[in-house]
């Protein structure tokens, strides 16, 4: 009796071995969101103590910032700035750059500043003739618009951004796409009253940094956006931690963070929400350029400032293995990002554009 159950169940797991598996899920949509120089450090370790501080951080109220973002183990002071990242996306798919557990992600311009680093991620490759953030249009392609020409993605690509750069990294004019950034009022007319409720905001807001606009107001014209135009790729990019930075502010560069963090949690939800994206939506989440070492390198990054060129980068969706944060792997480059943003949609970017670095394997693998 026992023997032929044990045939009988034999057989039943060979014939279930025999028949096809289910095709892997599909990724239709990729969003790519960045927030402009938040350190690896913060983000695998939390808040620095050595920065809680007037003299080093320009804390004001010391007590206040350590309540919010102090604990006693790094594991939950990452969490207490980025608990969306580490409660979702990491269990969920990937994180790189623990420099301290072996994992490097790293910009290879040499330059470690803004717009030499998105046009890296953007373009796929360094250009030694980009060497400043001057508002000059990239001669270079860039895989946002190389997508928008693909069949199917006409009209289907967007990008909004808190730093009016942006027009001149993606070549707005070239492009095609649509690049609001900055600023810039909405215009893709008939305006939704949402839409036209963040250009009064926008025209009434105090406009502390003239070349960057609030992240709340960057965020919030992107996702009513989506929700109007549905793209299928989709550049989100906030600032406001890097101005935190470079104004020696730790409290604000932490808060940034943070925020950039709910701001995702706003983001995953509403996807998960909308028929169209549930489900089948990859998203990035990276960085443009490291931050130098406390008790002054930290406000700052560029070639001269050792550690700048440190990044890090997470990824969940579809196509990712729920692998958690990587421990020693091979050092990833920012200039994979654009060909692994195409590769995501079924694209090879480096068809179009040879000099573009190799897409990252682990990110554009199905899952088993």
């Amino acid at each position: 009796m026992k023997l032929a159950l044990i045939a009988a169940l034999c057989g039943a797991a060979l014939l279930f071995a025999l028949l096809p598996m289910p095709p892997a899920q599909q990724v239709e949509n990729v969003i790519l969101f960045t927030v402009d120089g938040v350190r690896w450090q913060e983000v695998f370790a939390g808040a620095d103590e050595a920065l809680l501080t007037e003299e080093a951080g320009g804390v004001g109220d010391v007590d206040s910032l350590r309540e919010e973002f102090w604990r006693t183990t790094a594991e939950q002071r990452r969490r207490a700035l980025m608990p969306f990242l580490w409660d979702v996306i990491v269990p969920s798919g990937q994180l790189f750059g623990n420099v301290r557990r072996g994992s490097e992600v790293r910009v290879t311009n040499g330059h470690n500043f803004s717009y030499p680093g998105y046009h890296e991620m953007l373009g796929g490759f360094p250009d030694a003739r980009i060497d400043s953030n001057a508002k000059i249009l990239n001669p270079n392609p860039n895989v946002l618009e190389w997508i928008a020409r693909q069949p199917g993605f006409e009209g289907r690509v967007a990008a909004f951004t808190a730093w009016d750069v942006f027009p001149y990294i993606l070549n707005e004019p070239r492009a095609g796409i649509t690049v609001n950034a900055g600023w810039e009022p909405l215009d893709d007319v008939p305006l939704t009253p949402r839409q036209e409720l963040i250009n009064q905001l926008m025209r009434n807001s105090l406009h502390e940094h003239e070349g960057a606009r609030t992240d709340e107001l960057t965020f919030f014209a992107a996702m009513e956006y989506l929700q109007k135009a549905r793209p299928r790729v989709l550049f989100i990019s906030l600032d406001g931690a890097d101005g935190g930075g470079h104004s020696r502010r730790y409290d604000n560069y932490l808060r940034s963070a943070r925020l950039g963090d709910e701001l995702l949690r706003l983001l995953w939800e509403k996807l998960q929400s909308m028929e169209q994206y549930a489900g089948t939506t990859t998203l990035i989440v990276t960085t443009d350029h490291g931050r130098g070492d406390p008790p002054d390198d930290w406000r700052s990054h560029g070639a001269e400032v050792i550690g700048s060129e440190l990044m890090w980068l997470a990824a969940t969706g579809p196509s990712v293995a729920a692998l958690g944060e990587r421990f020693d792997t091979a050092t990833l480059t920012q200039s994979q990002i654009a060909a692994t943003v195409a590769a995501l949609l079924g694209l090879d970017y480096r068809a179009a554009v040879p000099a573009a670095a190799p897409p990252i394997a682990q990110i554009i693998e199905q899952k088993p």
